[in-house]
């Protein structure tokens, strides 16, 4: 955005490629490409940043599953959001019209809810009655949004999706997590991009060398002095990094501010080359890019709030994403690229792969005899990896109600640090973690206005 305003753009990279969470890499054996972290770009077809971009010009191939997500039970049963609201719910029986009467109109809304969510709550929203709705559901807990359902599948599948909040199932905006991803699941599909992640990124990156921007990897900056002369200075960084690299330059206040931030429970991810696909007993499961692991609402509720009591759950809640069910080039001919990954405490370096293989054997007994190789990546190591994940946490602090109202501190303008030209652009700004450009968004926007004012720009 500010490339193509006309200004000049340097990105200073610390790693040896650029991506962050968005990166695709061979971890387990050759010709298996595995994405780091994201792999679902449940945003990309939604978001307002990337409906800017002509992805598929940019070689981008959105590849969607017929199932977006499923949620396996004991008893060879799931629940499963497939393509449209009306055959979702036709598949939940008794819930089926309940589950129509929720979504229904929000999907038919998503145009105008996405954009509102994925804003700093300081816009008005496009659409107010369907943001009323929205919220009104949202607000509460996902324990509160399932006693509207009654079977397993229904409930099963509230509680795999608003697990992604990364908090007990009965803190308040849980809902919210799981209502907005499911709209996005209907709307959008949340596909896979055909090759990895990383290809997405190198469309980003076309667009902003063809704007005549310039990136540098593998340059750590340890002090903003470092950096050449500029009229603005953007962190795509972690709160405990624009600290300790802006130090003094930043107003005591908003030092002080931040250090009261406080971030959500780590992950620990697995990535396997497998000899075959995954042998779900729910057969719903082998058609959907991503699983949800746990059972019964009970059980993931468990899960979450072990996590949240800072112990390591013996039957952890897990997000399993399956590429190869829609993607092929992934792994070599009949063979695929499988990972997962659990919550556990912040900082964690507990490696959690027997209690996550053993998630999976549950729901489809032979899963292990298919493994050729795995990679582990505990908590620690996740932030060791990209730093921005501080402790684990790859949402860039905890999803809580004050810190979504609120992000990273009480400012009118979250982007602004307090000090002139010093800007923070990370998934610790709204609208928070996710592979949807909107915090850059925000923060271009705001260096845009601030120099068109005549503010004075940043100097040492």
């Amino acid at each position: 955005m500010l490339a193509r305003a006309g200004l000049g753009v340097e990105v200073f990279e610390g790693s040896t490629s650029p991506g962050g969470g968005c990166r695709t890499e061979e971890l387990t054996l050759p010709g298996f490409h595995h994405d780091v972290c994201s792999t679902v770009q449940s945003m990309a077809p939604l978001s307002p940043f990337f409906l800017e971009l002509d992805l598929e010009r940019l070689g981008v191939e959105l590849c969607r599953p017929e199932v977006a997500f499923a949620h396996p039970l004991d008893q060879n049963r799931a629940g499963a959001v497939f393509g449209t609201v009306g055959d979702t719910a036709a598949a939940l029986g008794a819930d089926g019209a309940k589950y129509l009467r929720l979504f229904a109109p929000l999907v038919e809304a998503a145009a105008t809810i996405v954009p509102t969510v994925l804003a700093p709550l300081r816009y008005p929203p496009r659409d107010p009655i369907a943001m009323a709705r929205f919220a009104v559901a949202g607000v509460p807990s996902v324990a509160h949004l399932t006693r509207r359902f009654s079977t397993d599948e229904a409930k099963g599948l509230l509680a795999g999706v608003g697990a992604h909040a990364m908090l007990p199932l009965d803190a308040p905006l849980t809902a919210a997590f799981g209502i907005f991803l499911t709209i996005v699941a209907h709307a959008g599909g949340w596909p896979l991009v055909k090759g990895g992640s990383a290809r997405l990124v190198d469309a980003l990156l076309s667009e902003l060398t063809s704007a005549g921007g310039t990136v540098h990897t593998g340059r750590w900056v340890k002090d903003v002095a470092e950096l050449p002369a500029a009229r603005a200075v953007l962190f795509d960084t972690s709160l405990e990094t624009l600290v300790a690299v802006a130090g003094q330059r930043l107003p005591a206040r908003y030092r002080d501010a931040v250090g009261r931030f406080h971030h959500g429970p780590g992950i620990c991810k697995v990535d396997w080359a497998l000899s075959g696909p995954v042998p779900w007993t729910a057969s719903v499961c082998r058609r959907a890019g991503t699983v949800h692991l746990g059972g019964s609402f009970d059980e993931v509720a468990a899960s979450e709030s072990e996590v949240a009591a800072g112990r390591h759950a013996i039957r952890p809640y897990c997000l399993v994403v399956q590429p190869g069910v829609v993607d092929p080039t992934r792994a070599p001919a009949g063979d695929e690229t499988l990972w997962a990954y659990c919550h556990v405490p912040q900082g964690s370096t507990i490696d959690m792969t027997e209690r996550i293989e053993a998630q999976i054997e549950r729901f489809a007994p032979g899963f292990k005899d298919l493994v050729l190789a795995r990679s582990t990546m505990t908590a620690m190591d996740a932030e060791a990896h990209n730093p921005n994940y501080v402790g684990g946490d790859i949402s860039g602090g905890a999803g809580t109600l004050r810190q979504t109202i609120f992000r990273p501190t009480m400012r009118w303008n979250p982007y602004r640090t307090g000090a002139q030209g010093l800007y923070l652009c990370s998934a610790s700004t709204p609208p928070g973690g996710g592979v949807h450009g909107m915090c850059g968004v925000g923060a271009a926007r705001a260096v845009l206005a601030d120099l068109k004012r005549g503010r004075r720009p940043w100097g040492r």
